[in-house]
């Protein structure tokens, strides 16, 4: 059992009694998921050894995206699928972060702000590169993920975005490079983006519940080189499939505390924070997106149904073929994870599946 999965099952009942009415159904999905995942309750896959003939039983995970125990392989598979799709060029790494006296507000309009984030980022960015300055042309791409949370589980919606540098012409015969350190200047770009999520709450007739005061303030918009892409599509492979904190984090569960670990950012060190388990969940909970809701696009000749070909992109990018080759050498090979028997360590193979048990988790 891992320790978020035994925090759910020791306090997940008394988290639903008191907050229960309250709670959107997804969030009660989410815990009877973690509280039942590999229990035997979504079925079970038997196996047999090759070499031993000895039978083992594996218990299916939940599936639930917002479930720390899944998705151990997909953020490694995810990770190899965009390094094939590096073009060589200079990167950049814009991050766009909600101004904390919005944050609850989108905490309670969590759909039409996440919403309005990934789409006023992206009228932004194609306004600005426009520009001859910095661009010269709107046909850009590139690859957005939204997180919602810090190290102590706060809160903190923002996006990060891994942007070519560059664009295509308007004619698509032309690859227009940016600047090696400049993609587009953050100042407009904040301005621009704040003007239309303004416009945003306005349609979505949520305008009227937004202090008038925060249109005034900066909001905080970061640019930084991202040399080829690599470092930092590693950095975000780490929380793609990841939701509000890791297992490995939570240092002990006992005595109604739950004692975990956190990344200090200005002294760039790690702390011990410790929190009631009602307010773990709370903080946890709170991470749980919208059903449905894709927290990871790709835009403009990055997206799957462009008609600009990866390869076609490469060749406006560059005619020199060892630019081309030291992109496709930097790519990992996938990894092809085999169960091996527990006794001898040979692979196993599947011969069939188990029906589910009852499930465990709190109803509701």
């Amino acid at each position: 059992m891992s320790a978020i999965q035994k925090i759910f099952r020791t306090y997940g009942r008394q988290y639903m009694e008191l907050y229960g009415g309250r709670m959107p159904k997804i969030h009660k999905k989410a815990i009877r998921d973690i509280c039942d995942c590999r229990s035997g309750s979504f079925g079970t896959l038997l196996y047999v050894c090759n070499d031993c003939n000895t039978r083992h039983p594996v218990p299916c995970c939940c599936g639930n995206r917002h479930c720390p125990s899944c998705h151990q392989y997909k953020a490694e598979e995810w990770l190899n699928k965009q390094m094939e799709n590096l073009l060589p060029t200079h990167y950049f790494l814009f991050t766009l972060t909600l101004p904390e006296r919005l944050r609850d507000f989108g905490r309670s309009s969590q759909r039409a702000v996440y919403k309005a984030m990934f789409s006023c980022a992206h009228g932004a960015l194609i306004k600005l590169a426009k520009d001859k300055r910095f661009v010269g042309s709107p046909k850009i791409g590139y690859l957005a993920v939204l997180h919602t949370w810090g190290s102590m589980l706060q809160y903190h919606p923002h996006i990060h975005m891994v942007i070519p540098g560059g664009a295509v012409s308007k004619d698509g015969e032309q690859w227009l490079s940016s600047r090696e350190d400049l993609f587009v200047h953050t100042k407009p770009f904040e301005i621009i983006f704040r003007a239309k999520f303004r416009d945003e709450m306005k349609k979505a007739k949520l305008f009227h519940k937004i202090d008038p005061s925060i249109w005034k303030q900066e909001w905080v918009v970061d640019s930084q080189p991202a040399g080829k892409g690599q470092n930092a599509l590693r950095y975000l492979a780490r929380y793609v499939f990841r939701v509000a904190i890791s297992n490995n984090r939570i240092k002990s569960i006992e005595n109604n505390a739950i004692k975990f670990t956190y990344k200090d950012r200005e002294r760039k060190t790690w702390k011990t924070m410790e929190l009631k388990p009602i307010e773990f969940i709370r903080r946890f909970l709170q991470h749980i997106l919208p059903r449905g809701f894709m927290k990871i696009r790709h835009y403009g000749f990055l997206n799957p149904n462009s008609s600009f070909s990866i390869e076609r992109l490469r060749e406006l990018i560059s005619l020199i073929y060892n630019a081309i080759t030291d992109i496709s050498t930097s790519i990992s090979k996938p990894v092809k994870h085999i169960i091996k028997c527990v006794c001898c360590g040979n692979p196993m193979r599947y011969i069939s599946f188990l029906k589910p048990a009852p499930r465990w988790g709190p109803e509701g």
